[in-house]
C-alpha cells in the first residue's frame, strides 16, 4: 500500500533574502520527497512564508511601506528563488492568512479550555518615544559580566554570558536609541511541563537522531519552561481572541503555518485535513528544520499540537549549519551568499548535487567548499555521469537510432539494478552522501565498461556494428539506472535525459526493466562543467564594489583549498630538532577537526610510485585520500586499519583525483628512521572525533 505521507520544512522568515543556509534545507527536503513520489507514495510537500513579528514591522515602517506590502513583496522574492531551485512544493502559503489566523486562534482556544495556559505579570523594556515594548534583542548595551560594548539585551556575543534586558548596563533602545524604562504587563504563558510525560513517550517512537534525543534529554534534567506566547501592540501579528491588545508571539503561530497550509491546499484539491492532522490519523508528518530550532520543534510543537487534540509529528529531522570555505555566512568576508546571488552565476543543480553529496542524516555542520564544488560537479556529474551517455549516443544514432534487442552482459544490468534498491534505501533513511558515493562508484563501473569493450575501435569494423550496437546498448542502460537513481537530485537533467531516452523516469520500479528495442531522441548535452572563475564570483569581499560582483578578474574565490600546500594532500608531517618550532595560536588548532577513520580499500595509484589511494570510512561517509605512504605500507595490510585524519581540510584536486581529506603520519628527522601511520587505541571508533 502507498503511504500517505505530508512532509513540511521550516518557514522563511519574511525578513530579508533567502541565502544558501535555506537552500541546503530546502533541497535536502525537496530530495527526499521527490523519492517518495518516484516509490510511488503520496507525499505532499507543504510550506509557508513566516509573515508576524517585531523586526517585520519595523523593517516595513523604516521602508515607507505596511507591513502587508513587505511581506508580500519579499514571499514573490521567495518563491522565484524556490521555482529556480526547482523546489517541488504542492503548496506554498503565509501565516498572514486566513487559514492561519483561523487555526491559530482555534488551537489557542483548546490549549486554555483544556487549562494549559496561564497569565502572570512581566517586568519588560519600553521605549517611551517609540510607544513600544522591546523585545530583548531590541535592547543593546554593555555586558554585565566581560563588560563588552553594544551586546544584545539577551546574551553576549564576547563572553557568551545569558542575562535579561534589565541586567545590561547603560542599556538603550534599538528602536529610538533612547534609554528604555521598566514596564509591567500581564503575559499569556503556554505551560510546556504539562506535556513531559507525553513529550517523554513520544521521544521512545519518533525515531529522533540520537543527537537530538541527547538535547532533548538535557533540557528535560533543566526542567520544562513555560513558555511566553503572547505580545503587547504595537505588533504585526494574530490578535489573541480573548485578550484585546495582546498578539501572539511568532513562535506561536509561526508552526501553525504548517497545517494552515495544508488547509489551503485541501480546499484547492478537495483533500481530507482530518486525515492528516487529527489525533490517530495514518498519515505520516514530517518537519526538516535547522538545529537552532529544534527545542521549538521538539518541544513546544509536539506539546502545541497534543494538547489542541490534533496528532504530533511522525518525526523531525534536524541538520547542521552552513559553512562558506570553513568559516560562518558572513557579509564583512563576502560569504554570505544568497539564493538569487547564486542562481545569476550558475544552475540550479550543480549546487543540489553538491549539498546531496555532503548531506547524511546526522546534524553535524556542512561546508560549501567552492573548489570541491567545481572540482566534484566537473568529475561526477560532466566526467562520470554524463560521459556514459555522450560516448554511446553517437553509435547508436549511427546504427539508425534504435537500442538493441538484448543486452550484452545482462549480469551486469541486474547487479545495477540491485544496487538502484540499496540506494533506495539510502535515500529512505536520508544518507543522501553516500547514496551519492554508491552511484559514483557505479557510474566508474559503466565507464570502464564502456573503456573495456572500446566502441569506438569495434566501430572501424563493419562486419562488428552489431557488437558496437549491443555494447552501446548496454552502456545507455546503465546510463539510465543511474539518471533514474539521481532524479531526485537532478529533476531537469532526469527531463532532458527522459526526452533523449524516449522513456519514462519517474517510477523507480520502471529501472528494473530495461530498455531495449526503443529508438532514441537525438543526444543534447546533459550538463556542462562549472567555470572556476564564476565560481569565484559567489565570494565578494565587503571591500568589492556590487558592480564588480560580474567581474571575474576582480574576484578571488576565499578557497582553504587555493591556500593549501603544493605537496600531496596526505603528506606526512616530519620535524627535525635542529629547527625551532613555529607556534600557533589555541584558535589556529581548535580549526582542525581530527577524525578516526577505517581503511575500507586502499590500492596504488597507476603513475605515481608514493602515493597511495585509501578509502577511508568516517562515521556515515567514505572519503577518498591519496597518501604519500606507499614506501611504508602495502595496500592489502591497511584495509581494516583504524587511522587518524583531518577532516575538514578543502578538498585537493590532484592529476589522479580529488583527495578529500589527510591521514596522520609520523617519521624521524630523515628517511631512514621509518615513517608510521597514527592510530587510535583500541575501541575508537570510525567518524570518532579525536580532541
Amino acid at each position: 500500500m502507498p503511504r500517505k505521507i505530508l512532509v513540511t520544512h521550516a518557514l522563511p522568515y519574511a525578513n530579508g533574502q533567502l541565502h544558501l543556509g535555506h537552500v541546503l534545507e530546502s533541497v535536502q527536503t525537496d530530495i527526499w520527497v521527490r523519492f517518495q513520489r518516484m516509490r510511488g507514495n503520496d507525499c505532499l510537500f507543504v510550506c509557508a512564508e513566516d509573515t508576524h513579528g517585531t523586526p517585520i514591522m519595523i523593517r516595513a515602517q523604516s521602508q515607507g511601506q505596511t507591513p502587508e506590502q513587505l511581506i508580500a513583496a519579499v514571499a514573490k522574492e521567495h518563491r522565484q528563488d524556490y521555482d529556480d531551485l526547482l523546489i517541488s512544493f504542492d503548496h506554498f502559503h503565509s501565516t498572514h492568512s486566513a487559514e492561519s489566523t483561523a487555526l491559530s486562534r482555534e488551537m489557542y482556544q483548546r490549549l486554555r479550555d483544556a487549562g494549559h495556559i496561564a497569565r502572570r505579570s512581566v517586568r519588560q523594556a519600553y521605549d517611551e518615544q517609540a510607544k513600544m515594548f522591546l523585545p530583548d534583542r531590541y535592547v543593546r548595551g554593555t555586558c554585565p559580566r566581560c563588560k563588552s560594548a553594544d551586546q544584545y539585551g539577551d546574551s553576549c556575543e564576547v563572553c557568551g554570558a545569558t542575562y535579561s534586558p534589565a541586567d545590561l548596563i547603560e542599556p538603550r533602545s534599538t528602536v529610538s536609541n533612547t534609554t528604555p524604562v521598566w514596564r509591567e504587563s500581564d503575559h499569556l504563558f503556554f505551560q510546556l511541563g504539562h506535556f513531559e510525560g507525553m513529550l517523554r513517550e513520544w521521544l521512545s517512537t519518533s525515531r529522533l537522531q540520537e543527537g537530538v534525543r541527547a538535547k532533548l534529554e538535557e533540557w528535560f534534567a533543566a526542567g520544562l519552561q513555560d513558555w511566553d506566547i503572547s505580545r503587547d501592540a504595537p505588533y504585526f501579528g494574530i490578535e489573541v481572541p480573548d485578550a484585546p491588545g495582546k498578539y501572539f508571539y511568532v513562535w506561536f503561530d509561526a508552526p501553525i503555518g504548517y497545517p494552515a497550509s495544508f488547509k489551503a491546499l485541501c480546499a484547492l484539491r478537495g483533500l481530507d485535513f482530518d486525515a492528516y492532522w487529527k489525533a490517530g490519523s495514518d498519515a505520516e508528518l514530517y518537519h526538516f528544520i535547522g538545529k537552532d530550532i529544534s527545542y521549538f520543534h521538539t518541544l513546544f510543537w509536539p506539546a502545541v499540537l497534543h494538547g489542541s487534540g490534533m496528532r504530533r509529528p511522525t518525526s523531525v529531522f534536524v541538520h547542521g549549519f552552513l559553512t562558506i570555505n570553513g568559516q560562518k555566512m558572513s557579509k564583512s568576508r563576502g560569504t554570505f551568499i544568497t539564493a538569487r546571488h547564486y542562481l545569476e552565476r550558475l544552475p540550479a543543480e550543480p549546487l543540489r548535487y553538491y549539498f546531496a553529496a555532503k548531506l547524511s542524516d546526522g546534524i553535524e555542520d556542512i561546508d560549501f567548499n567552492l573548489d570541491d564544488f567545481t572540482a566534484r560537479t566537473n568529475s561526477d556529474l560532466v566526467g562520470k555521469l554524463v560521459n556514459i551517455a555522450s560516448r554511446c549516443a553517437g553509435f547508436i544514432q549511427r546504427a539508425g537510432g534504435t537500442l538493441g534487442t538484448t543486452l550484452a552482459e545482462p549480469a551486469l544490468q541486474a547487479e545495477f539494478v540491485a544496487a538502484s534498491e540499496q540506494i533506495a534505501a539510502l535515500y529512505e533513511a536520508r544518507h543522501y552522501s553516500q547514496a551519492m558515493r554508491e552511484i559514483m562508484l557505479l557510474a566508474d563501473r559503466a565507464n570502464q565498461y564502456v573503456d573495456q569493450h572500446k566502441p569506438w575501435v569495434l566501430a572501424k569494423d563493419p562486419a562488428r556494428a552489431a557488437e558496437v550496437l549491443a555494447v552501446c546498448t548496454q552502456g545507455i542502460n546503465l546510463f539510465r539506472v543511474l539518471m533514474g537513481c539521481l532524479a531526485p537530485v537532478l529533476p531537469a537533467m532526469t527531463q532532458a535525459a527522459t526526452k533523449f531516452l524516449n522513456t519514462d523516469l519517474s517510477r523507480w520500479e520502471a529501472l528494473s526493466k530495461p530498455l531495449l528495442g526503443t529508438p532514441l531522441n537525438a543526444y543534447e548535452p546533459l550538463a556542462t562543467r562549472l567555470d572556476p572563475a564564476r565560481v569565484a564570483e559567489l565570494i565578494v569581499p565587503a571591500s568589492v564594489p556590487a558592480d564588480a560582483a560580474s567581474k571575474p578578474a576582480q574576484v578571488a574565490a576565499a578557497s582553504g583549498a587555493a591556500a593549501a600546500t603544493k605537496k600531496s594532500a596526505t603528506q606526512t608531517a616530519k620535524s627535525k630538532s635542529t629547527e625551532p618550532l613555529a607556534q600557533i595560536d589555541i584558535a589556529d588548532f581548535q580549526k582542525i577537526d581530527l577524525r578516526v577513520a577505517k581503511v575500507v580499500a586502499a590500492e596504488a595509484v597507476e603513475g605515481s610510485d608514493k602515493l597511495l589511494r585509501l578509502t577511508l570510512q568516517l562515521g556515515d561517509e567514505q572519503r577518498q585520500v591519496f597518501s604519500g605512504i606507499r614506501v611504508a605500507y602495502q595496500p592489502e595490510a591497511l584495509v581494516g586499519r583504524m587511522v587518524l585524519m583531518v577532516a575538514n581540510l578543502a578538498p585537493r584536486k590532484m592529476r589522479f583525483g580529488v583527495s578529500e581529506g589527510m591521514v596522520l603520519a609520523a617519521s624521524g628527522s630523515d628517511d631512514s628512521s621509518g615513517l608510521f601511520l597514527l592510530s587510535p587505541d583500541t575501541g575508537a571508533v570510525a567518524g570518532m572525533k579525536v580532541s
